[in-house]
């Protein structure tokens, strides 16, 4: 597996696959270098991470998604630790992330040494959890 940092022609790709931000800001991540594209050994895209700031101060995971028949195989885990040691390096001493309480994602952070630093609940919407990372 390979990770680039997403251009102008991974824009189709988002596009068509990330709904879970407005697609007006799609190319203003891509050109701020906040995604992450993952490939296949043949480079074939199957999946990406997105971040951006919270309090435009702290870095913050907003998207990992992976194609359904690379899920459970590490690629997850080895796009995170890379986006973590990216922060390291630019100075961040935490970084962080959040995910619904209904979704088994908590466990996988946890695995990798997120804590929960609390939560937001919006109308009918399962609670979300905010988890946090220090580097040591």
């Amino acid at each position: 597996m390979q990770i680039a940092v997403a251009t102008n022609a991974d824009y189709a790709y988002l596009q068509v696959r990330d709904h879970h931000v407005l697609q007006s800001l799609i190319l203003k991540k891509i050109n701020d270098q906040e995604i992450y594209m993952l490939r296949d050994e043949n480079e074939n895209n199957i999946g990406w991470m997105r971040f951006g700031y919270f309090w435009d101060n702290t870095p913050f995971m907003n998207m990992l998604w992976l194609e359904e028949q690379y899920r459970g195989q590490g690629f997850g885990k080895h796009v995170v630790l890379y986006w973590e040691k990216e922060m390291r390096n630019k100075g961040f001493k935490v970084v962080m992330t959040s995910t619904s309480a209904s979704e088994e994602a908590q466990h996988f952070y946890r695995k990798l040494g997120y804590r929960d630093a609390g939560c937001l609940l919006l109308d009918n919407e399962p609670l979300e959890m905010i988890m946090t990372k220090k580097f040591k």
